[in-house]
């Protein structure tokens, strides 16, 4: 805690050098060429520092194609003419080529055979608002050496842009606007039955499908697991939060609880799949307020609970005949067991996705939470600051984190101190025109938009714990145009693991360690 004294008055940005001496010790000759000297040497400082504070971020290629994925899409797929549809990932058109026709972009059997490797094709969709969801989650996979991808584009800007990049995209003929919809939205709902429509005109084509929302990344390929289970007409993710089983097997079905969740999942083409696709796309049209996956689950639960023989893993489900795998949310993870419960290093399993669910501040705190994970590939500009940046480092003591019980008033506490020393760093930022790098925050109670205990029991959750920032801060409200008069400058901030992004070009690195640090015993700030 912060001394009774006074609070000193915090040193200019760059800091100056106190004189070695006392002035009046000193013969005056001396003093005007020794205060030249340390002048200059201080002038010379605070121009050498905030230079690197500012420094641009080089302009590197965005995204990186690597050998990885050049060579598998050259050893996949016999030789053959190059088009659009087999044109390798992140390989942009021709310098002054014309954009292809529209008919040139729909969803055809020729486009997704192009595609497809070993007969799987790995899909997602989206609109303009989910541009850099959508870069990031191929680059991914390609970065695993996965390029057996296809990306439906729901407005024609996306579609452009996607092209240009040279994302392998096709046209969903939605017309949908460009701008972000917001989880349950009556523009959500029909994203979601675009979904339904969408898997049930792939299926015929006769490929396997794996299916993804934009706000997921994969960190592994997933298609030598999926293989692993042939038989399976389907697998699916769920919001399973207490762990049925504690290897990379499939979930225990018998003790599942949560819902089945579509984020996730993957078809094979088989009639039992074709069918629950159809009457899901029946049911999802005839009503526009049902939500899709409610209706999922619905119609997987109308016959439920036979395990297939010789595989206890599956279950019969939807007519009896259909056989129904759960992904294990330890490794196929949700946003509440990859980001809060940590359950893959708890039980040493290697990830092979998160789904940002479970989480807060819509797609602002989801691209905050990706970020914070360093899973996100932002452009280089975000790398950069004007200013420089800020950042310094929390005091919690002991009591706070560890003593005591894990009560409401104890878990306020701990937030509260945590929350004085940002503010302070922020009003800090906002007079030096810094960019603030956010601290680790620790919670001792989870956050969730239901009763509960303070961790749901079951749950492989540690108390305390390292909590997202959305479970303390309204991370899309900090990052609005506010009205400057009424909401003061905006005050711009990165996420605590932003010093050790391996994106991070090494010249903002050297800069922001040099920059100044928030020592709550003194209460001000030091170079």
């Amino acid at each position: 805690s912060a001394p009774a004294t006074p609070i000193p008055r915090p040193p200019p940005p760059g800091g100056e050098m106190a004189p070695c001496c006392p002035a009046e010790s000193t013969k005056p000759a001396f003093i005007g060429i020794f205060g030249a000297i340390v002048g200059g040497f201080a002038v010379s400082a605070v121009f050498f520092l905030l230079s690197f504070s500012s420094i641009t971020a080089p302009a590197l290629p965005f995204p990186v194609v690597t050998a990885t994925t050049t060579n598998l899409s050259a050893l996949s797929t016999p030789a053959q003419p190059e088009t659009m549809y087999n044109r390798p990932i992140w390989k942009s058109p021709a310098r002054g080529s014309r954009m292809p026709s529209p008919r040139a972009f729909r969803l055809t059997r020729d486009m997704v055979r192009a595609r497809a490797r070993d007969g799987v094709i790995v899909v997602t969709f989206g609109n303009y608002a989910f541009m850099d969801f959508i870069l990031t989650w191929v680059r991914h996979l390609t970065g695993l050496g996965v390029d057996n991808l296809l990306v439906g584009a729901m407005d024609t800007k996306l579609l452009r842009q996607l092209y240009l990049t040279g994302v392998p995209v096709f046209d969903m003929g939605s017309r949908m606007v460009t701008e972000d919809v917001g989880w349950g939205s009556p523009t959500f709902h029909k994203m979601g039955r675009e979904k339904v429509l969408l898997i049930n005109e792939l299926l015929p084509f006769g490929y396997e499908l794996l299916m993804c929302d934009t706000d997921m990344v994969w960190l592994k390929n997933p298609l030598p697991y999926l293989a692993r289970y042939p038989s399976a007409d389907l697998l699916t993710s769920s919001d399973q939060v207490i762990p049925t089983v504690t290897d990379d097997s499939l979930e225990n079905w018998r003790e599942v609880t949560g819902a089945y969740n579509i984020g996730i999942f993957h078809w094979r083409p088989t009639e039992p799949a074709k069918r629950l696709a159809k009457d899901w796309k029946d049911l999802v049209i005839s009503d526009d307020k049902i939500w899709d996956q409610n209706a999922f689950n619905d119609l997987v639960h109308t016959v439920f609970g036979q395990p297939v023989q010789g595989e206890d893993e599956l279950v019969y489900s939807y007519d009896g005949k259909l056989k129904l795998g759960v992904l294990p949310a330890s490794i196929f993870c949700s946003g509440h067991t990859y980001f809060v419960q940590g359950m893959h290093q708890q039980l040493r399993l290697e990830p092979y996705a998160v789904h940002t669910t479970f989480q807060y501040a819509g797609t602002e705190g989801k691209r905050h939470r990706l970020r914070e994970a360093m899973l996100f590939f932002d452009q280089p500009s975000y790398y950069d600051s004007p200013g420089g940046f800020l950042s310094f480092r929390p005091n919690i003591p002991k009591r706070m984190l560890l003593d005591g019980a894990h009560t409401v008033e104890s878990h306020f506490a701990l937030v509260n101190y945590q929350m004085k020393q940002i503010r302070t760093a922020l009003a800090m930022a906002s007079l030096l025109k810094r960019t603030l790098v956010m601290p680790p925050l620790w919670c001792r109670l989870d956050r969730m938009w239901f009763g509960h205990p303070g961790v749901m029991e079951g749950t492989m959750t540690r108390q305390p714990f390292l909590c997202p920032m959305d479970h303390v801060f309204e991370v899309h409200v900090m990052l609005k145009d506010l009205p400057e008069e009424e909401f003061g400058p905006r005050i711009d901030f990165r996420e605590y693991t932003f010093l050790e992004n391996p994106s991070l070009p090494k010249q903002v690195t050297l800069c922001s360690l040099q920059a100044f640090h928030l020592y709550p015993e003194t209460r001000w700030l030091v170079p």
